[in-house]
């Protein structure tokens, strides 16, 4: 069934970023997947992080695979660019795309199908490029669009709509980037806006790669006594190892938490900010601690959301490879192809 575009009208009282635009003008078409899909509530974060950003919205850059979440891109800002590519091929193809124009902000947005399966070596090669980009899984523990067999992510033991269990273990996108050296990585669930909208304003800020895994429940195949990936299991079981909030840079300010571990903050445009401090073992920019305690919640059966690690400090593709600060795009002919004398001078080195 093809989309449906939304009407333009949008109402007078609607409040306005920093470039003058509602959030209608980063809205998409209507959704045509099943009521109620852990993807559509996705689709409104996202809207409503990048609203949030004012990103200008001819200066972003939609991509997707194939699955249920590749329809996500038509859903949320139409003023952008956008790519729908082959199963799987959606990070190469971002990965060409961010290395002619950096300029743009990269929304990829894949399945835990498209991305742990078909598309799993094309994931590890973007997160060890460090591609500038933020890259969502939708993440429902099954193949949607054909009937609900399992998916890479299944959990051992987790049951399908028929009641058979599945028996492989899983690939975790989260425990996989931090072992190949992904420099931000969260998790959160469909279900929970105000924890996701924050991780997905603070994934655009960031300089590198950001992986973001989204417990998406199905609620077609997947959405079932017995699975894990349930919106039942997914709230019964989430634990949230960071309170999310992103603050955009600015002019600093201090504060101490308190004894009783939590203080309000007045933030630059006179919102208040509660913020309360993580567990004491909890350190998101130690790969090692990280892993440790996600794996002795994974052991208790619990799903740790939140911005799980942070790193900085690495250069990304761009930074690697000494391009231009500007989009190739932008540069001129002549010195992208300065001619044959130029590429004979090259040649010498090589006798």
């Amino acid at each position: 069934m093809p989309s449906i575009v939304k009407p333009v009208a949008t109402h007078p009282s609607l409040q306005r970023n920093d470039l003058g635009l509602t959030i209608r003008d980063y809205e998409g078409t209507m959704s045509t997947l099943c009521a109620g899909c852990g993807h559509d509530s996705i689709t409104a974060a996202l809207t409503r992080a990048l609203w949030e950003v004012a990103a200008p919205p001819h200066m972003i850059a939609k991509l997707s695979g194939i699955g249920c979440s590749s329809k996500t891109p038509a859903y949320f800002v139409t003023g952008a660019h956008g790519l729908n590519s082959a199963h799987g091929r959606m990070p190469p193809i971002a990965t060409g795309a961010n290395a002619a124009n950096r300029e743009l902000v990269y929304i990829g947005i894949s399945g835990d199908g498209d991305s742990l399966s078909i598309g799993l070596g094309h994931l590890c090669h973007a997160v060890r490029r460090n591609v500038r980009m933020v890259y969502v899984i939708e993440n429902n523990g099954v193949y949607g669009l054909t009937k609900g067999q399992f998916s890479a992510s299944a959990d051992v033991g987790s049951k399908s709509k028929r009641g058979e269990p599945n028996r492989m273990a899983p690939i975790d996108s989260v425990m996989l980037g931090l072992s190949i050296g992904a420099t931000f990585i969260a998790r959160s669930f469909s279900g929970d806006k105000d924890q996701l909208i924050p991780i997905l304003k603070a994934a655009v800020s960031h300089r590198g790669f950001a992986l973001i895994d989204v417990i998406s429940p199905c609620v077609t195949f997947n959405d079932h006594e017995g699975s894990t990936k349930s919106y039942l299991y997914t709230r019964q079981h989430d634990l949230k190892a960071t309170e999310s909030d992103f603050v955009p840079p600015a002019s600093e300010i201090l504060a101490q938490i308190g004894q009783n571990g939590a203080v309000n903050v007045t933030m630059h445009d006179g919102s208040m900010v509660r913020f309360k401090g993580v567990p004491p073992r909890y350190d998101p920019t130690d790969r090692g601690k990280v892993m440790e305690y996600l794996e002795e919640h994974q052991g208790k059966g619990e799903v740790v959301t939140g911005l799980l690690y942070l790193d900085e400090s690495v250069p990304n593709m761009h930074e690697m490879n000494k391009t231009p600060d500007i989009a190739l795009t932008k540069v001129p002919y002549q010195k992208l192809c300065p001619g044959r004398a130029a590429l004979d001078r090259l040649q010498e080195d090589f006798q």
